[in-house]
């Protein structure tokens, strides 16, 4: 509940009753980023090549072990992780950003949204268009940029051995 709210308290009143009403009837709710966080899109295909696994629930698991727990939203129709990570990441990584783009790598801030599902919803169904990956265990506990740095240059060496960092 504390997370719910949290994730809401960016949105004026009218807006977090839209939300709530989202997540009833969709089960996800499209906030706006760059307020209390901002988030990474992480093409699926780099954390498989790293992983060399395709189960949806190791992923999960190896998302959540390196990038120390912080909150993943996973888009499993379209294979995209969402590493959730300080508002700022975004303005300060901008030299990475420009590299990260070529391999689908996405730096999501001010003016952009986030498809964040339910709290509770923690497992991939073919229901569902999203699903928390890594769930966000407490309020504001965010994954650490470095870590997210880590684990696309790791993916890309993966995906490309011809290719450094």
């Amino acid at each position: 509940m504390a997370t719910a709210h949290w994730l809401l308290s960016m949105l004026p009143t009218p807006s977090r009753d839209q939300a709530r009403l989202e997540w009833q009837e969709h089960q996800v709710a499209m906030l706006p980023l760059g307020t209390l966080f901002s988030a990474v899109r992480i093409p699926g295909r780099l954390m498989i090549a790293l992983t060399a696994c395709t189960e949806t629930a190791e992923l999960d698991a190896f998302m959540g072990q390196a990038l120390g727990g912080g909150p993943v939203v996973c888009d499993p129709r379209h294979s995209r992780y969402y590493a959730l990570v300080p508002a700022g990441m975004p303005k300060r990584w901008q030299h990475a950003a420009e590299a990260w783009r070529a391999m689908g790598v996405e730096l999501l801030g001010p003016g952009s949204y986030l498809g964040v599902p339910q709290v509770d919803a923690v497992e991939c169904t073919p229901a569902r268009a999203s699903y928390w990956s890594v769930p966000m265990n407490s309020s504001a506990t965010l994954c650490s940029p470095p870590a997210v740095a880590r684990q696309i240059s790791a993916g890309r060496r993966s995906a490309d051995p011809g290719v450094e960092g």
